[in-house]
């Protein structure tokens, strides 16, 4: 590699689009860094993947015909691990006239009656981070405050699944890879989360011992360039997925945990006790030269044991740990070794957010000066042309597994791409799976549909057209969604509002979605997704809005909320328990369903104002040190 060349570059780019970052104070946890601890190195070689010793019975491809055994068993004891804390968050969120415990204690026997529950973090990349994040924050008991009367600590302890997509993918990685850690440990932190160096840059932890910018993208290329002459292909992904790991990966002493991997996340004690929701993340399959990515493409999922899709087009899933290992007909042949440390963290949550071929539909509706413009267009049609712009997954796991036509079934390499890209930016597909059962889902979306970077429900729609589609469908079943111009003008994206509510009126089994769009109550949380460099104020206060957003600023906004959270969560399990919920149940879903009703006149510029209070600044909309990323490696990549 040509690193002066690349240090030129990167030089001159940044003095053409330097931007200031902002220091300021602000209110996080007073929590040590030093308790976060990571998820395990269990990687043979670090980001090399590497021949390993097969096990005694050698890893097999699956069909998807269910849930796998691993998450069978661990679903024995996860579930019952959240009565307690389901039993302590009911008993706080003032359901009067209904013994919300003696309720889950009379049907805890029988533990299908008992309400499942998910959580899903959209895309959108650090403004989704930070907005899911917010909403984790107020739903985790360990933080401060949220278990008063009324608050919603403790929802994230009853939470069987926790799904996150590009920007959400990041922000349940980081959770769940630093050993769950809580969110106001990773504001603390010094170790992660310090967003005001854009990626190109390179950290800016006192404790990485990393002198210069060019010896950090040096570093990068090397662990990259190991895993290329290995004989695996490699792409923009790889590179992507490692500097995202500098920034959500406790990274104390090796950098950016190239050893870490997603597979270790199964083989942690609180995780295999239950002690912690499974973290699922969720990425979209791209034919070979496609630029746009249909709404029927193949939904893959990745969870701690598995990597695959429900998806009539592959219908299959693969041992997670053994990626990388050379299947024929479903299993690793006799005369091959067995491959580990693939799935590394940072490539799993650079899989779901590999956005660039969408930068190259959307640059000309940017505000990239000109000279940049043309610049990162030509970089990006690069990429495009050479399948850079997307994660390699090969060899293909699913390649030869069964006869069939589909272009997943049948190609060497599977190609993966960001998993909003089919419009579903919500990550819902896994949750509404029939062999899950999951009866509430709280959706949080931070997507940028409108032109100032607000959710429209267009995630919703995409899912819920999906669900109608007999080729795609599989089984699945979701509410009925009204279109985007409904969702503006009934101002359904501007607070909670509940899909789904009364299960006799839809075709098979659908969870009760609570919709959680980003809004302003306390700051202007619409950064672009272009945006990759957050000062710590931008970041907290964001953080600060989302758990606003989640709990109607402490239930300010409604006194009544946190009951009909409540309501929401027990709803399916109630109808199946043939139990009537208390009167306030029905103000709430009065006050909080969609009732079917729509105006899809076209909508005039959604620009929500604050609704609480109107102290934060002015920022910028739109950053270019994504401009400069895509440069610096693409000089890697081409020199």
């Amino acid at each position: 590699m040509k690193l002066p060349l690349l240090a030129a570059a990167t030089a001159g780019l940044a003095s053409a689009a330097s931007i200031p970052v902002e220091k300021a104070e602000a209110e996080i946890a007073s929590v040590a860094a030093d308790l976060i601890v990571r998820a395990l190195p269990n990687s043979p070689d670090g980001y090399t993947p590497a021949n390993v010793t097969c096990p005694s019975t050698r890893p097999s491809i699956r069909d998807a015909s269910g849930i796998s055994t691993n998450e069978t068993e661990w679903l024995k004891v996860r579930r019952n691990a959240t009565l307690t804390p389901m039993k302590d968050l009911l008993s706080r969120l003032n359901l009067t006239g209904f013994d919300t415990t003696s309720y889950i204690n009379e049907h805890s026997s029988n533990i299908s009656n008992i309400p499942n529950i998910a959580i899903a973090a959209s895309g959108g990349g650090y403004r989704a981070l930070t907005n899911g994040a917010g909403g984790l924050k107020a739903f985790d008991s360990r933080t401060e405050n949220t278990t008063n009367a009324g608050q919603l600590g403790g929802l994230l302890q009853s939470a069987t699944y926790v799904a996150g997509l590009s920007g959400g993918s990041w922000l349940v990685g980081s959770m769940f890879v630093n050993n769950f850690s809580t969110i106001g440990e990773l504001q603390a932190s010094e170790k992660v989360w310090r967003f005001d160096k854009s990626l190109l840059e390179g950290p800016n932890f006192d404790h990485i011992q990393i002198v210069s910018t060019v010896e950090y993208w040096k570093d990068i290329t090397e662990e990259v360039d190991g895993k290329a002459n290995a004989g695996f292909n490699t792409s923009f992904t790889d590179y992507w997925g490692r500097a995202l790991s500098y920034q959500l990966v406790n990274a104390s002493d090796d950098q950016g945990g190239p050893s870490y991997t997603w597979s270790s996340i199964a083989l942690m004690d609180d995780f295999k006790n239950g002690q912690y929701p499974m973290p699922l993340v969720v990425a979209d399959g791209r034919n070979p030269g496609e630029v746009i990515v249909e709404t029927n493409s193949t939904v893959y999922e990745v969870n701690p044991w598995e990597f695959g899709s429900f998806d009539p087009s592959v219908y299959a899933f693969a041992p997670l740990e053994y990626l990388g290992s050379r299947f024929e007909n479903g299993t690793v042949a006799e005369n091959y070794s067995c491959v580990r440390g693939f799935d590394n963290a940072g490539f799993i949550m650079g899989s779901s957010s590999t956005l660039f071929n969408e930068f190259l539909l959307d640059i000309n509706s940017t505000s990239i000066p000109t000279i940049l413009k043309e610049a990162f267009t030509d970089i990006l049609e690069d990429l495009g042309e050479r399948n850079d712009d997307i994660a390699i997954y090969s060899p293909n796991p699913f390649s030869g597994y069964r006869d069939s036509s589909e272009a997943y079934a049948t190609t060497k390499n599977l190609d993966v791409v960001d998993g909003g890209e089919d419009g579903e930016n919500i990550p819902l597909h896994p949750l509404i799976q029939p062999e899950r059962a999951v009866d509430v889902i709280f959706a949080i979306d931070s997507s940028a549909d409108t032109d100032y970077y607000w959710p429209n429900g267009t995630s919703l729609v995409a899912t819920y057209e999906r669900s109608l589609e007999p080729s795609v469908a599989n089984g699945t079943a979701f509410p009925a969604i009204p279109d985007q111009n409904t969702f503006v003008n009934l101002g359904l994206n501007s607070r909670p509002t509940f899909f789904g509510c009364d299960p006799k009126n839809i075709s098979g089994q659908a969870p009760l979605v609570i919709y959680l769009p980003n809004s302003p109550y306390t700051y202007d949380s619409n950064f672009s997704t272009f945006k990759l460099t957050y000062s710590d104020e931008e970041r907290d206060s964001v953080i600060t809005n989302g758990w606003n957003v989640v709990t109607r600023a402490n239930g300010t906004v409604d006194s009544n909320f946190p009951s009909c959270v409540a309501c929401a969560i027990l709803q399916r399990s109630t109808y199946r328990t043939n139990t009537s919920l208390p009167s306030i149940c029905t103000t709430c879903f009065n006050d909080y369903c969609w009732n079917g009703t729509t105006n899809s006149t076209d909508p005039s510029t959604y620009a929500p104002s604050i609704l609480i209070a109107s102290s934060a600044g002015m920022k910028s909309a739109v950053d270019y040190s994504v401009i400069l990323i895509a440069a610096a490696v693409a000089v890697f990549m081409s020199v």
